[in-house]
């Protein structure tokens, strides 16, 4: 019974870690932390407030993307949901629209960007990962 215990304790820590980190320490230590440049995503809410958020973004193939892979995803929502986005990617802002990537290029890019077992355990270990590419909204 004793063994069960400490595997419980254990077990209830480390949840608490993730929700404390998910919820509180990511957003502090997020610029210093991911190693990745950071990008300013502004997006629109169901009730047409804007929202903002700071991202991890990554490049490749000279295009550039944002992965949901913690468990709150609000901004990836947001993102699907209304298209159109503002990023401020280098103190340079422009007009995005968020595309989903799945298939042949979901591969590609996640490979070449794979997420570390220690992230994965700083995370929680959530359940699924989605990638967003940005396309430059052209100007009319």
């Amino acid at each position: 019974m004793t063994a069960l215990k400490w595997v419980g304790g254990i077990f209830g820590a480390y949840v608490a870690f993730v929700v404390l980190f998910e919820t509180v320490l990511l957003g502090a230590l997020q610029p210093d932390f991911a190693g990745y440049p950071m990008i300013l995503l502004t997006s629109t809410d169901d009730a047409g407030e804007a929202q903002t958020r700071k991202l991890a973004v990554f490049k490749t193939d000279e295009k550039i993307y944002l992965s949901a892979h913690h468990w709150p995803r609000g901004w990836y929502q947001r993102a699907l949901s209304y298209p159109d986005v503002v990023a401020e990617l280098d103190g340079i802002e422009a007009h995005y629209i968020a595309v989903q990537v799945q298939g042949e290029e979901f591969e590609r890019v996640s490979r070449r960007h794979p997420l570390p077992l220690p992230i994965m355990f700083l995370m929680g270990f959530p359940p699924e990962r989605d990638i967003l590419r940005l396309d430059r909204r052209p100007v009319l």
